[in-house]
């Protein structure tokens, strides 16, 4: 008689097994399931040029409807927390940079229609510097920034 044990292990080692063997037959494809890579935004070395790869236009407009919550004074430039948030009607997407990074662009929300315009995340930053809210609305950009002060930079320095 076989006990339970070995009878639990027995059923989680054969469902593992399929698992790998569907993945190495390429039945389970992980690039099906993530999203889209901006390169060119992301490994932009200015914050315009950043801004219009991932908007596809250089005019946007500064708006008091975005709010961006982060610390005044950041302790450890590795882990900033940083929130977005837009009163602005029809966001379909929010961008954070860090103006002080080499590759500025460090996150990058697509939202759905009925989605509510507000999202954290935590991101690097190298240096004191402005982080700045790029918030897209129908076929209009909206900007807001606000100026952390970082005391231990998060990009190797």
């Amino acid at each position: 008689m076989i006990d339970v044990k070995r009878r639990v292990f027995l059923k989680g080692s054969a469902a593992a097994g399929a698992v790998v063997a569907a993945a190495g037959a390429g039945l389970i494809a992980p690039q099906a399931v993530l999203a889209e890579w901006n390169e060119a935004a992301f490994r932009s070395k200015s914050v315009a040029d950043a801004v219009k790869a991932v908007t596809g236009t250089d005019a946007s407009v500064e708006s008091a409807d975005i709010k961006i919550k982060a610390p005044e004074i950041a302790e450890n430039g590795a882990v900033v927390p940083v929130s977005v948030s837009s009163s602005i009607a029809g966001v379909t997407a929010i961008s954070i940079l860090a103006a002080s990074n080499p590759s500025p662009m460090v996150a990058s929300f697509a939202l759905g229609e009925t989605t509510v315009a507000d999202v954290s995340t935590r991101i690097k930053m190298g240096k004191t510097g402005d982080v700045i809210a790029v918030v897209q609305a129908g076929d209009k950009v909206y900007t807001a920034k606000k100026e952390v002060k970082v005391t231990i930079g998060g990009c190797g320095g």
